[in-house]
């Protein structure tokens, strides 16, 4: 799910009844508004950011802004249906919350496949309304204008937040960890034997890269691969061959902190990387998995090493998402 998520992916979806303490709205939408800021509802054309749970009726969590690690933001389309989650929307103002309940026959009645492992009768919506910019009579210029200050201010926030992520990440899994200048941290979990790799070898390693949560986002291990098609109840992708992949190490094809940390690491080493976002993938992220301004972390085990051999063709390897 991207960013607009909110108004993309349920635009024209409807809701059917349910029991507690929702409410109905005209065409249908079912609410329960929690809490209720004095404000200025919001309006077609404005931008909002807001963080959203999506969950089944088990209270499954399919997707979640709070382990994205920050809102989502969007801008309000021009033509809201009543009945859909536009037109919920607009129920809000800047700091209100509140959830919505959609039947899932209405999310997929057009004849879209629903997703493996859904079920259940209602997909369940928790939405805060974090921030409201009014598009009012404002220029396009300053509106945008607006926005990016806005969303400039956020991403400092989330680079300011993410040492104190780290640091709680390594207490709650008693890492003891070792940093580096640029900020990368790593802990020998089993020292191997001979020289650590160098820039212009081929390290052959097994990996299981994760989030901060714990949520598994690639490996090249087949067990840790079923457990993450376990967790996100999808299946293990048969096309995929679970083995020790060959990275070029000190080319520049990796991100910043594989680059590095594989330097740290002789044959046979085992080692837990925590890769500061600015050593990964930045703002930009890789999406789906990767959130913007995301740190990770890896379990590593150099298999082999292979010395450089200038005489050897050019060859291309399978790439990791740690891979550029």
């Amino acid at each position: 799910m991207r960013k607009n998520l909110v108004i993309i992916a349920l635009a024209a979806a409807g809701l059917a009844s349910c029991k507690g303490g929702f409410k109905q709205a005209e065409g249908g939408l079912l609410y329960d508004i929690h809490t209720d800021k004095s404000g200025t509802n919001i309006k077609a054309g404005d931008f909002l950011n807001v963080n959203l749970v999506l969950k089944t009726e088990g209270d499954s969590v399919i997707y979640s802004t709070y382990e994205q690690g920050r809102p989502s933001p969007s801008v309000m389309p021009p033509n809201s249906k009543k009945g859909d989650i536009a037109s919920g929307l607009l129920l809000l103002s800047e700091g209100d919350s509140a959830t919505f309940k959609m039947n899932i026959d209405s999310v997929f009645k057009k004849g879209q496949p629903k997703p493996p492992g859904l079920k259940g009768k209602y997909l369940v919506y928790d939405i805060k309304v974090e921030k409201v910019i009014p598009r009012g009579s404002l220029t396009d210029v300053v509106f945008q204008g607006r926005i990016s200050e806005y969303m400039k201010g956020q991403i400092e926030a989330v680079k300011k937040a993410e040492p104190a992520r780290i640091k709680k990440y390594a207490d709650d899994n008693k890492l003891k960890l070792q940093t580096t200048a640029s900020g990368l941290q790593y802990q020998i979990d089993k020292p191997g034997s001979g020289p650590n790799i160098v820039a212009g070898d081929t390290a052959v390693v097994n990996y299981t890269g994760k989030l901060l949560n714990g949520k598994i986002f690639d490996t090249s291990v087949k067990e840790d691969a079923e457990k993450q098609a376990k967790d996100s109840k999808m299946p293990v992708d048969p096309r995929r061959q679970y083995q020790p992949i060959r990275i070029p190490v000190g080319e520049g094809k990796v991100i910043k902190g594989w680059d590095e940390g594989l330097q740290l690491l002789n044959k046979g080493a085992k080692a837990t990387f925590i890769i500061p976002s600015g050593l990964a993938f930045g703002e930009q992220g890789a999406p789906p998995m990767i959130p913007a301004l995301a740190p990770i972390t890896f379990t590593l085990e150099v298999v082999d090493i292979v010395k450089a051999n200038p005489n050897a063709p050019k060859t291309t390897a399978p790439q990791p998402p740690a891979m550029r």
